[in-house]
């Protein structure tokens, strides 16, 4: 296990050291020029060119790469080239709302979809079975722009139970309301996840419910939900948490829209409008961050998927 778990680390950190090369390569690739952006339309060449040097455009493309990543292993993301606000200090303000919204939703459509997906497989041959099924597929193909439409018009329009849009100004200062401005989109992106992972739960459960260790434990004398819970759930747990590390990434890029239609000040708000106004040190930063969740949570999930597969564990 040891073994295992030097090699898979050095191999996150090995898709961490290329990842970082290849986002700061593909910013360069755009068109436009910084400093001009940032001098205005009304500054002269000289004043342009004074300005690359102050922001340090001048220097060579593995100088500036080095320079941003050497900050980074330090926690400095850099500042931004247009207003010069710390980069790590506004990603700390904008997680404070993009974190509890992903871990939210996630907590949503996990408490949905295992629960939900088991009665479904425990049902599969009757007509609520089957229903379910059905609603999951809906589920899945209803966009979450729509969905999030919908919620707003029911609960903040008609009932005003919830607020549609926003974030308090003073953040968590303001526990109760920030609270109330997460719901719905914590619902929103919780109920599109929860329909896709439905569909893996259910699936799982279906592979081991006829399985032949289940026709032994109730051969001996437990009830299909006794077999089911001290010898199904752990056969069937690995292939939902395999899937839960690609459903991530789907969160995160789902929470960049949710952010923008709810109006949240969250780490996808500010991506699209950096990318906007190409701020690049700023894009780097966030793009980074993004991926680098990704990848740590792939990582936690394949050390999560050796330790309760019998299979892969036998191995280690």
């Amino acid at each position: 296990m040891l073994w295992y778990l030097i090699r898979r680390a050095g191999l996150l950190l090995l898709s961490l050291a290329v990842a970082s090369v290849l986002i700061f390569a593909m910013l360069r690739l755009l068109p436009g020029d910084v400093a001009a952006t940032v001098a205005g339309i009304q500054a002269t060449p000289e004043q342009i060119a004074a300005l690359r040097a102050d922001l340090g455009l001048n220097r060579s493309l593995p100088e500036q790469y080095l320079s941003w990543i050497g900050g980074v292993f330090h926690g400095d993301f850099g500042h931004s080239q247009l207003n010069g606000t710390s980069v790590g200090a506004e990603l700390g303000e904008k997680l404070a709302v993009t974190a509890p919204l992903i871990i939210g939703s996630l907590l949503i459509a996990l408490g949905l979809a295992v629960p939900l997906g088991t009665w479904a497989a425990v049902r599969h041959r009757t007509k609520t079975g089957e229903a379910a099924n059905a609603l999951s597929q809906l589920g899945t193909a209803v966009p979450g722009l729509w969905l999030a439409m919908l919620l707003i018009l029911v609960f903040a329009v008609e009932l005003q139970v919830l607020p549609a849009q926003g974030f308090p100004v003073n953040r968590w200062e303001q526990p109760d309301e920030a609270v109330r401005s997460l719901i719905l989109p914590c619902v929103t992106l919780g109920l599109s996840e929860g329909a896709v992972l439905f569909r893996f739960a259910r699936s799982a459960i279906l592979g081991v419910l006829y399985s032949e260790y289940l026709r032994t434990a109730r051969a001996k004398g437990m009830t299909r939900t006794q077999a089911l819970v001290r010898h199904g759930f752990r056969n069937a747990a690995p292939s939902v948490v395999s899937i839960l590390g690609l459903q991530f990434a789907v969160l995160i890029v789902g929470a960049v829209v949710i952010e923008r239609v709810f109006t949240l000040p969250g780490v996808g708000s500010m991506l699209l409008s950096d990318v906007a106004n190409r701020d690049l040190v700023k894009v780097q930063g966030e793009v980074l961050l993004i991926v680098s969740a990704v990848l740590v949570l792939g990582f936690v999930v394949d050390i999560v998927h050796r330790l309760i597969d019998p299979r892969l564990e036998a191995r280690l």
